[in-house]
């Protein structure tokens, strides 16, 4: 079994729902779930959007890289999503795969650790809250030292509970 990372993140269409719902399916694709509390972010790039409710969710899975993104990508079709290639758009639902283990991958459509998530608040906060200590495979500093060292200075806040479904 491998351990995977995700974030989680939606601004549309009662998006704490939303989050509680994909948490419920992902049960389907991958074991001993843990889910960060929900964060409402303010929103990074694109146009103006309502802010978004982020998570962190880690477990366990079986499956390879490749099937596990498309595993991700189903859910988030069946939440809506609609992928035209746009960045930073509104959405019900948007699943990153952030860590597979430890592994390092660079293919035409897969990126192991995520490229971004270093520069991400809204990922690392939910992140830290799970697995403070794990170490970026890349860098190999610990997420609590990313998150104290991120430059992004949007609005993250952390929300006391959130949805059951």
């Amino acid at each position: 079994m491998s351990r995977v990372a995700l974030s989680l993140g939606s601004n549309l269409d009662q998006p704490e729902v939303q989050l509680a719902q994909a948490v419920e399916r992902l049960a389907d694709i991958f074991s001993d779930i843990q889910t960060s509390v929900f964060y409402q972010t303010e929103p990074v790039g694109g146009p103006a959007q309502p802010d978004y409710i982020n998570a962190a969710v880690i477990g366990e899975t079986d499956q390879s890289p490749q099937d596990f993104i498309q595993s991700l990508q189903k859910i988030e079709e069946t939440f809506g999503r609609k992928r035209n290639g746009d960045r930073n758009q509104p959405r019900t639902l948007d699943i990153d795969l952030i860590f597979y283990d430890d592994l390092i991958l660079d293919s035409d459509n897969l990126t192991i650790p995520h490229p971004r998530f270093r520069t991400r608040r809204f990922v690392l906060e939910p992140l830290v809250e799970l697995i403070p200590n794990f170490s970026d495979p890349i860098s190999g500093k610990r997420l609590v030292e990313l998150l104290r060292e991120c430059p992004d200075r949007h609005r993250v806040t952390r929300m006391e509970q959130h949805t059951t479904v």
